[in-house]
């Protein structure tokens, strides 16, 4: 099997198949050149390095043997012996698995356990470009049972070089006069490169790549300079249960492309034409010191200037609009980030492949009732062809996103206007984070929309026990535990880090995500930057991967001493009340500490929480304020002291941080319902919208003093509103609105859509038609003021984001804890004693009551407390606050209802 590529020439020529040429590069995206014989797909066998196989559930013992065709002739079936084999080799029992092999095929079922023999192990570069199988045989050589081999651990001993060699950039890279093409594709027959020389003419040349046998490479300078041209690749490969195929393909490195991810471009990202003026010296923000330091705001491209009236018809939904300085959304981020926020966290803006980027459609949308379903179905039926969606469909990780461009045909453009929008938000005092989704792929196997697997079948996607691809993060899961794709997903977070000087990221599903990879990907961004880049992400715990199953994950409580942080879903739901999914009457019977458990039930929910209930949503408030840390110690509801890792969240341990710097608390984001939502199902139906906007402040107060990372929804600070839809990632515009023009925050704009929402529209109808829970523009506003005051407290003292996990317990200590506590009112004290800033103590008090609340606190006794001058001064938004009262004298303090208020003694003022 020696000089394969040979070998296939002459057989496909001999089938009357040319080798790839010019007339590839346009029709068809795949072509089989020779088809296969054995129809099943299944993978039951892996191989677990260059040398072993292990087939789970089989005999130890039995007869096995490795068959393999280099033209996808095999035939096998039951009863009868391999047919079409050009080689088979017999295999003998192995019991010596290296310690690190059987750690990372931990997940492999016992079974089988086989050596290669050497002759195989020779020439085993060429078997793994061909239709191989694992046959178990009987005394006679017939066929007992058969599968394909799961490829990677055999890839990954044999390319190691590849991955380990970040020096060599892959993809296409133009630079003194010559253009090289790196692909790996250790598995290809043959690869080309299609030219072309613009996004829609027909190709103008094919040139071969040669193959790298050390990294499984191919590879080709060609002497030219071809930045601005296009490129796809023509890779022949084998696919299990279709044969051999030639595939065109786009690059996986592709840094732009043309207009729905056809062809991609060839650029050098240090080229002055894809800059916006001033790139170079443009200031940014400066890298903060800790991960605490950030604040950050949620916010997705489109929904920012679609519905901006301010924004120049081009501009909207573009990248563009926020170099629009003076748009009403521009002066809400400038305002915000003067207020404290930091960072603004863009869902996905790497290219997507379910946003159409030419003659996407926008609904008209008839007025309608509150509660009719007339909306929606408008929406929706234009979904699949409109111009919104999150993004969580990642197609090129590496290329911005077209349909934000003005102009989605030329790959530079949309290169150029996304730096121009970092600029902009740079400009402005912000810095830019980056939601970032490795964890999938939009699609698999041979579909149009697949990239990774027509180049490298089998290798990037993770495949389950059969080897058909998972899917528990909703879309086709890739292996983010092989080396190759932890190398894409490291190359790409670098890229964004260095070419568009992006400030920190935001990981989709990190828990699906090896612990290891994700240090590597923190590594490679401070690397790009030249500085600290921060990484938040969903840490949650499920799936294949769940409790470690394949590897330790970057899951909550296994990124302790990391500094990566995970979203904490602690506080969240103690304080919303019930959980992500909840449908039917829990949608309303599962109250939370913010509105009305147990003290102020709704219809649904009487009679059904205790003060037991309450009590132990006030702890985990607590523990959100603490920053979920595993070992802080304070008395609970149960009259213990003790960590944090003691209390229990839905039989987990509430506390698992071991530092504020890895926990993101928040209240509410792009996924499920908007807090303001989740309250008009909640609430009372008859609480005012004066009462809801405040409800929504205690909300925000909670996130913004708690320690760690706050992370605020955009439009959360007007009262945001989706028409209680509960998962709007393909809602359009109409459910997804942000109005800057602060009149409208959305709700009662119809039922939302039926495909996550339409078991519950009979509930949800009485609750549209509350016309209590449609805020007035004063109460939007007032929610838009006392936020930014909530931003400018926590940014007043270096209390409300302590560095180290010994800080928040020596500085931090909660009042009114214990089994007689009034559960009503949260009460934090920070010690500032020997630390830089203006107030020597700060105490915060959160009533969620709606009735006033007295509390007589011994400790806080003798005290010069005064209101905080942000809820103090003249034009504070909250008039309320400031008819809190504190008497020295024996510490009493009474706070109005639903109200946050922060008291704190003036260092200067302090003569104890």
């Amino acid at each position: 099997m020696r000089g394969m590529r040979t070998t296939f020439a002459l057989l496909l020529a001999a089938s009357g198949v040319a080798q790839a040429g010019i007339d590839d590069c346009d029709g068809d995206s795949m072509r089989v050149l020779q088809p296969v014989a054995h129809a099943a797909t299944d993978a039951r066998g892996y191989w677990l390095d260059d040398t072993r196989i292990r087939w789970p559930g089989q005999p130890v013992g039995a007869r096995y043997r490795l068959v393999a065709s280099t033209s996808a002739t095999l035939q096998v079936q039951r009863g009868a012996p391999v047919a079409g084999a050009d080689h088979g080799y017999a295999l003998s029992g192995s019991e010596n698995v290296p310690d690190d092999v059987a750690a990372r095929f931990r997940f492999v079922g016992a079974g089988a356990t086989l050596a290669l023999p050497q002759d195989a192990r020779t020439e085993l570069r060429d078997l793994l470009r061909g239709q191989a199988m694992l046959v178990h045989e009987d005394a006679r050589g017939n066929v007992i049972d058969a599968t394909y081999l799961q490829t990677p651990g055999a890839l990954d001993a044999l390319y190691a070089a590849a991955a380990d060699d970040d020096r060599v950039p892959l993809g296409a890279t133009p630079g003194d006069g010559t253009t090289w093409f790196r692909v790996w594709a250790p598995t290809a027959i043959d690869v080309s490169v299609c030219l072309y020389p613009d996004g829609a003419s027909p190709a103008i040349e094919s040139v071969p790549l040669a193959r790298e046998e050390r990294t499984g490479q191919w590879l080709n300078g060609n002497p030219r300079d071809l930045r601005g041209s296009y490129y796809t690749y023509l890779v022949d490969v084998f696919v299990p249960g279709v044969g051999i195929v030639r595939n065109r393909v786009t690059d996986p490195y592709s840094v732009s492309l043309t207009t729905d991810s056809r062809r991609s471009y060839i650029a050098n990202l240090d080229d002055p034409a894809l800059k916006p003026a001033g790139w170079d010296d443009a200031p940014r923000p400066p890298a903060l010191a800790s991960n605490t330091e950030m604040a950050i705001y949620e916010l997705h491209v489109r929904d920012f200037s679609i519905g901006d009236a301010s924004v120049p018809a081009a501009h909207r939904g573009k990248y563009l609009a926020f170099t629009d300085a003076d748009s009403n959304g521009m002066r809400h981020l400038r305002a915000l980030g003067e207020a404290g926020i930091t960072d603004i966290h863009l869902l996905p803006v790497f290219d997507i492949a379910t946003i159409p980027e030419s003659d996407c459609v926008t609904p008209v949308i008839r007025q309608a009732k509150a509660d009719s379903d007339s909306q929606q179905a408008a929406v929706m039926a234009v979904a699949a062809k409109d111009c919104f969606n999150w993004g969580y469909d990642p197609f090129h990780f590496n290329a911005p996103e077209g349909s934000y461009a003005s102009d989605a045909a030329d790959g530079a453009v949309r290169i150029l206007e996304l730096r121009a929008m970092v600029q902009a938000l740079h400009a402005a005092g912000l810095r830019v984070g980056m939601d970032v989704v490795y964890n999938h792929t939009t699609a698999s196997g041979q579909s149009p929309r697949s990239v990774l697997d027509r180049i490298v079948p089998g290798y990037y996607q993770r495949l389950d026990a059969n080897g058909n691809v998972e899917t528990s993060t909703c879309c086709d899961n890739t292996a983010t535990e092989h080396p190759m794709m932890v190398r894409l997903m490291r190359d790409s977070v670098a890229l964004w880090a260095r070419d568009y000087r992006i400030d920190s990221f935001r990981f989709d599903l990190m828990g699906h995500q090896p612990r290891a990879a994700m240090i590597e990907v923190q590594r490679a961004a401070n690397a790009a930057a030249g500085r600290y880049v921060p990484l938040v992400g969903e840490g949650w715990n499920f799936g294949e991967v769940a409790n470690g199953a394949r590897f330790p994950q970057a899951a909550q409580g296994m990124l302790n001493g990391s500094d990566i942080a995970t979203f904490s879903d602690r506080a969240r739901d103690a304080l919303r009340g019930g959980g992500c999914c909840d449908s039917g009457v829990d949608l309303f019977a599962q109250q939370g500490l913010l509105n009305g458990l147990a003290y102020a039930p709704n219809a649904s929910a009487r009679g059904k929480a205790t003060r037991r209930d309450l009590l132990h949503a006030a702890d985990l408030a607590r523990t959100g304020l603490a920053g979920t840390l595993r070992e802080y110690r304070m008395m609970l509801a149960d009259g213990r002291v003790a960590p944090l890792s003691a209390l229990d969240y839905k039989g987990m341990q509430a506390g698992y941080a071991s530092q504020p710097g890895e926990v993101v608390n928040y209240v509410e984001n792009h996924d499920n319902p908007t807090l303001w939502d989740i309250h008009a199902l909640k609430l009372p139906q008859d609480t005012s919208a004066v009462e809801r906007a405040r409800v929504q402040l205690l909300g925000a107060a909670f996130v913004a003093f708690s320690q760690g990372v706050p992370y605020f929804h955009a439009g959360m600070d007007v009262l945001r509103s989706k028409s209680l839809d509960r998962n709007s990632f393909d809602s359009g515009d109409w459910f997804n609105r942000l109005d800057w023009s602060y009149t409208d925050n959305g709700f009662g704009a119809g039922l939302p859509p039926p495909q996550d929402n339409g078991k519950d529209w009979d509930l949800l109808r009485p609750v549209l038609r509350n016309a209590n829970a449609k805020p007035p523009p004063a109460d939007i506003a007032w929610m838009r003021d006392t936020f930014r005051d909530l931003l400018r407290i926590r940014a007043s003292s270096p209390l409300f984001h302590l560095r180290s996990a010994d800080d928040v317990q020596r500085r931090l200590v909660f009042r009114n804890v214990g089994p007689k506590q009034n559960p009503l009112v949260v009460v934090g004290h920070l010690d500032g004693d020997g630390m830089p800033g203006a107030y020597r103590e700060v105490l915060y008090l959160l009533n969620v009551s709606p009735d006033v609340q007295s509390l007589v606190l011994p400790e806080e006794a003798g005290k010069p407390y005064v209101l905080h001058p942000v809820q103090a001064a003249d034009g504070a938004a909250d008039a309320r606050a400031k008819q809190a009262r504190y008497t020295a004298k024996d510490g009493a303090f009474t706070v109005p209802g639903r109200t946050a208020v922060v008291f704190v003694v003036d260092t200067k003022k302090d003569t104890r």
